[in-house]
């Protein structure tokens, strides 16, 4: 069978373990689980955002789909926002998920108007998908950071206004660059 600590190997069909190429790819997920076993008391706050390691709390905003969690932000920033992307995850792709996720960005109020809704065969609207999406700051996130954030939440094909304090920041006013 090969090492005597391929414990999860030893649970399977001889058949199924004499293939090189599926007990390599099994001991991967079995060095996975030893890292968990290793610290079985630590699992329930692996998921917490508020007490996971930094690394961890990376790891479960790719794990959601949130986007520009940067190690290089503060630590504190990058746990507000996890938080914040879990909050509007049973949202997404709506105009109230982006309000919330807007928020918890801001750490303000957010208001949000879109071009979608419900329309009868043949009443359709026939121009480009729009959205506009106003704050009263960008909170503790640069400018740069918040249309990098929003502007991955929205579909491509969707228009974005980003207004923030009442002055347009995305898409930016002509002349003025990054």
């Amino acid at each position: 069978m090969g090492r005597a600590e391929d414990w999860l190997l030893a649970q399977l069909p001889a058949g199924m373990v004499a293939e090189d190429f599926f007990s390599r790819f099994v001991r991967i997920f079995q060095a996975e689980a030893e890292t968990l076993l290793a610290h079985p008391d630590n699992l329930p706050y692996l998921a917490d955002p508020r007490l996971a390691p930094p690394e961890m709390v990376r790891y479960l905003a790719r794990w959601i789909g949130l986007p520009g969690l940067d190690a290089d932000l503060p630590e504190d920033l990058q746990r507000d926002l996890l938080v914040a992307g879990a909050a509007a995850l049973p949202w997404r792709g709506t105009a109230h998920g982006l309000r919330v996720l807007l928020e918890g960005y801001t750490g303000g109020p957010a208001h949000v108007v879109d071009g979608g809704g419900v329309h009868a065969l043949g009443d359709e609207p026939t121009g480009t998908a729009w959205v506009r999406l106003e704050a009263a700051s960008t909170g503790r996130l640069t400018q740069d950071e918040l249309v990098e954030l929003v502007r991955a939440e929205v579909p491509a094909h969707v228009r974005v206004e980003l207004v923030v304090a009442g002055r347009t920041v995305w898409p930016r006013p002509e002349g003025e660059s990054r």
